[in-house]
């Protein structure tokens, strides 16, 4: 599976992006599909995932409310919009997918887009 990230940019706090992630490969159904991000500095941390069944989705508490994640398996995309956006939010965004428990580890994903940088000014 190959992953590309887009839709990344600056935007004010208070604003709202909406990234794409499109998969090329076989099986696209069967992964978790998750979205993470990493600020200079930092470690990788969890934002969103959609489960492979298409019946569950998870948010960190940072973005819970403010992010929705969603997929479309006809078209092997996943996206994740996200409004009320905050400096704190400003990271590079990868989109990931993985088939392994539990969806917040990064070390469960096997296969990751190259990422998408998101600036929230203040």
């Amino acid at each position: 599976v190959q992953l590309q990230a887009s839709g990344g940019g600056l935007v004010q706090a208070g604003g709202s992006l909406r990234l794409s992630c499109t998969a090329s490969g076989r099986a696209f159904m069967t992964y978790n599909m998750g979205w993470f991000r990493q600020a200079p500095g930092k470690e990788r941390e969890f934002v969103a995932v959609f489960s492979s069944s298409g019946r569950s989705t998870y948010y960190a508490d940072s973005v819970k409310g403010r992010f929705t994640i969603s997929r479309d398996n006809a078209k092997n995309m996943v996206y994740l919009q996200m409004n009320s956006l905050k400096p704190e939010d400003t990271a590079v965004y990868y989109c990931a997918a993985g088939r392994i428990l539990p969806y917040s580890d990064p070390s469960k994903y096997n296969y990751w887009g190259q990422g998408t940088q998101v600036t929230v000014s203040s």
